[in-house]
């Protein structure tokens, strides 16, 4: 009798055990992809502040730039015809750049909007990596012109440049 009842009691584990350890499987798959679409969600919201606090930065840059074009033309009362042009281009310039940073920045959020809605964990991360490079591009780029500005500006300073 006892055989009999750990017979039975091995042909219900058998049998109801399969069922058990597929269900803790997808449980534990559900599990890996909440914790994953958590991880890129943080990512994400990572990304998101980098991106606000270079652009903090550049808009900081942009306006000491402006700052220092201001005082430039105040410290200059006359300037020369041929100094007019210079000032009033590095002016345009430093319009422009701000207008492009503040367009490049819409950008950016819009496409991390796209970007969190997109349902594949792998193409949702090789998207944001894609948008890291592409940030880091734009902000070295965004450095050039900086430094090109600036040594505009120190020239423009200089009395031999009139």
């Amino acid at each position: 009798m006892a055989t009999k009842l750990s017979v039975l009691s091995l042909l219900f584990l058998l049998l109801t055990g399969p069922g058990k350890l597929w269900a803790a499987a997808d449980q534990l798959q559900e599990i890996l992809e909440e914790a994953n679409k958590a991880r890129q969600e943080q990512k994400a919201k990572e990304l998101k502040a980098k991106e606000q606090t270079e652009q903090l930065q550049r808009d900081q840059r942009a306006s000491e730039m402006q700052q220092q074009l201001d005082q430039i033309i105040r410290q200059k009362t006359a300037p020369t015809d041929a100094q007019k042009p210079q000032t009033t281009q590095t002016q345009q310039q430093l319009d422009q750049q701000k207008n492009d940073q503040q367009l490049q920045r819409l950008q950016s959020e819009q496409q991390l909007r796209r970007i969190e809605l997109d349902k594949d964990p792998l193409r949702q991360q090789q998207q944001i990596n894609d948008l890291q490079r592409q940030q880091q591009i734009r902000s070295l780029q965004e450095q050039i012109q900086r430094n090109q500005m600036q040594h505009d500006l120190d020239r423009l300073r200089q009395p031999n440049s009139r």
